[in-house]
């Protein structure tokens, strides 16, 4: 599934054309998704792959192609705060993605049935935490992730506010999958083939709409113990922060907010990264000539084309001598003011997630 937008050259690149083919509609989604590159959760020889509006499978690990994540996270109407279960949660690249939007009162699971997956996921995350720029921009939800079926969920596990199921749902486990959900909440899931959107609107009410035709892999049946049962599964607790977390967050905030202020009163702006330039597509003019019996269309160039192939050239030079200049590391103003504060050198680390850049 997947082939809806033109293919990137970076994760930029991406999110351009996702915003253009309006897959992308809300600037909350586009800078989470411009915080997360893609190409990160791909393994070492397939990255090239990553920016190409298709989905990707290497063993078990499986990522969905980025026009249905971004039909998914619209779709699923993200706030802070507010609780989020990923069935089959597979990379971390989606939840690391919501992690960003829920902030640090949320709560952000998921299940995946491949303990391989799992430890890949938290390799993912533990990297994104680490080396990340976009770490300290954001305030984070971290993603926490459990071995299982998601068919074997425990039957007193809470609820959540927000669910997606990344495999198709068969008919009959349309109804667990909806007592997972809060009143008020929404699940997205495909089921029948299309993707969908189910609000929770009372305590035995639903509303549904149909967001897109997909094709996912089905559900994994559960396997059966010597009982004849299928074993349950725990979800992570949803824990409550404890002081000193607490007192880590209210830190970096206030930094955060002060820094954004003496940037205002300085009149500097934020710094977006730069836009590349789309190049203009040439495009062919044909005439018709008659070879014996055919019709034989034959290119014909405009001084158009001409004028376009000359500016194209001039822009590639002007690229490439940019490219040549050594390019300046990004600065992490949250960090600098961390690193002055009259503070021991173990509690500097600790504001800093032990992040070493």
């Amino acid at each position: 599934m997947g082939g809806a937008v033109s293919a990137g050259e970076d994760n930029d690149d991406l999110i351009d054309n996702l915003k253009e083919a309006q897959y992308i509609r809300t600037e909350r989604v586009e800078q989470a998704f411009r915080a997360i590159d893609r190409g990160d959760y791909y393994l070492e020889g397939y990255r090239d792959n990553a920016y190409k509006d298709l989905a990707w499978k290497h063993g078990n690990i499986h990522l969905s192609a980025p026009c249905i994540y971004s039909e998914v996270m619209e779709a699923l109407k993200l706030q802070p705060g507010l609780s989020f279960l990923n069935l089959g949660s597979g990379t971390g690249y989606l939840s690391t993605m919501v992690g960003l939007i829920l902030g640090p009162f949320g709560i952000n699971h998921g299940i995946e049935l491949h303990s391989d997956v799992v430890e890949y996921a938290k390799e993912k995350l533990e990297s994104f935490i680490k080396n990340s720029d976009s770490f300290d921009k954001f305030e984070f939800c971290e993603p926490a992730f459990v071995v299982g079926n998601c068919l074997q969920i425990a039957s007193d596990s809470h609820q959540y506010d927000r669910i997606y199921c990344g495999a198709g749902v068969q008919k009959d486990h349309e109804n667990y999958m909806k007592i997972l959900l809060k009143v008020g909440g929404i699940l997205v899931m495909p089921i029948e083939d299309q993707l969908t959107q189910i609000m929770r609107t009372g305590q035995n009410t639903w509303e549904s709409k149909n967001i897109l035709a997909v094709s996912f892999a089905p559900l994994v049946q559960p396997s059966k113990n010597d009982n004849g049962k299928p074993d349950s599964v725990g979800l992570p607790p949803c824990a409550v922060r404890n002081l000193q977390d607490l007192a880590r967050i209210y830190i970096r905030r206030t930094l955060r907010n002060f820094i954004n202020d003496e940037m205002q009163a300085k009149g500097i702006p934020q710094r977006a990264p730069p836009k590349r330039k789309r190049k203009r597509v040439k495009q062919r003019i044909n005439t018709y000539v008659f070879v014996g019996n055919q019709l034989i269309p034959q290119p014909l160039d405009s001084e158009e084309d001409e004028k376009m192939e000359e500016d194209n050239k001039e822009e590639e030079e002007k690229d490439h001598g940019e490219a040549l200049k050594p390019e300046e590391p990004p600065q992490n103003l949250l960090r600098e003011k961390i690193m002055k504060l009259p503070l021991p050198e173990s509690l500097k680390a600790y504001l800093t997630y032990f992040r070493e850049k």
